[in-house]
């Protein structure tokens, strides 16, 4: 496993790739000991270069081969997590239902909550049925950065 940090707006983030692709990206007080600073890795190279675009404002989407180790279920509610629109946000009610599983929004929650690709697959973007922020692995003060940087109505309640 290779492993790169980036310093970003947020706080230092440590990518993680394995065989060519991305497979972690781990926040502040999460990182994995591995041998660090691999900016040969073309993978963590054009991670930390598009992460690079996103918090300058210039990228919207990210184009890097993942693999987000996981169970069936969770890789469902990731691969839906793809599909919000940069500046958009989602429900877990809404997530559950675009999956053909309206009453799974509890399940729906944890699979969101190990997330192990945070803002490439954006979990950031996904917030509670009633409109209010709710858990997120870098805690709400990032989420409400990530959210505000991408001009998303940020929740009242």
């Amino acid at each position: 496993m290779n492993s790169l940090k980036i310093t970003t707006p947020v706080g230092t983030l440590q990518l993680l790739s394995e065989a060519g692709y991305l497979v972690r990206i781990a926040f502040p007080g999460e990182h994995h000991t591995v041998p660090e600073n691999d900016d040969s890795d073309p993978v963590l190279v054009a991670c930390a270069s598009q992460l690079g675009e996103y918090f300058s404002g210039k990228r919207q989407e990210f184009y890097i081969p993942l693999a987000p180790i996981g169970t069936e279920f969770q890789q469902e509610v990731w691969s839906e997590l793809k599909s919000i629109p940069f500046g958009e946000l989602r429900s877990y009610g809404e997530i559950a239902r675009e999956i053909g599983r309206p009453k799974a929004v509890r399940a729906v929650g944890a699979a969101n909550g190990r997330n192990p690709l945070p803002i490439v697959v954006p979990c950031h973007r996904v917030i509670g049925s009633d409109g209010s922020l709710t858990g997120f692995a870098g805690g709400l003060t990032m989420k409400k950065q990530l959210l505000t940087l991408e001009g998303a109505p940020l929740p009242t309640a």
